[in-house]
């Protein structure tokens, strides 16, 4: 939960770096938050109509789509990639995984361009 709360607190900041632990940490509570979200969206009945979410979901989205991709690009600062590389979504199917692959893959050791290795 730290982790998460890590990436909430620096909520707009696209400089440093991020292991690959807080990155994921972030995606797995964020993942449980939204579906905790639908939940209520469909218990309280703010679901909308044929559909598994509603407000609380949208207004939880909304809240948490910069933290993602700041958390996204500190990300890739820690494997010596610029930010600029999270556009590499915009190829069809292979730009995701392509992503996701540099999501897993190890940081750098040491200091790199973005700064201090954030395991040391």
């Amino acid at each position: 939960m730290s982790w998460y709360l890590t990436c909430i607190r620096k909520y707009a900041t696209f400089s440093g770096r991020a292991r690959r632990k807080e990155y994921w940490m972030f995606v797995l509570f964020n993942i449980l938050f939204a579906v905790v979200a639908m939940l209520l969206d469909n218990v309280l009945g703010t679901a909308m109509e044929n559909s598994l979410y509603g407000w609380i979901y949208l207004l939880y989205m909304l809240f948490v789509i910069l933290p993602g991709v700041s958390a996204v690009v500190r990300r890739l600062h820690d494997i010596g990639k610029s930010g600029a590389y999270y556009f590499i979504t915009l190829i069809p199917i292979i730009g995701g995984i392509w992503l996701l692959v540099l999501l897993c893959t190890e940081g750098t050791r040491g200091e790199n361009q973005y700064g201090l290795d954030p395991k040391a």
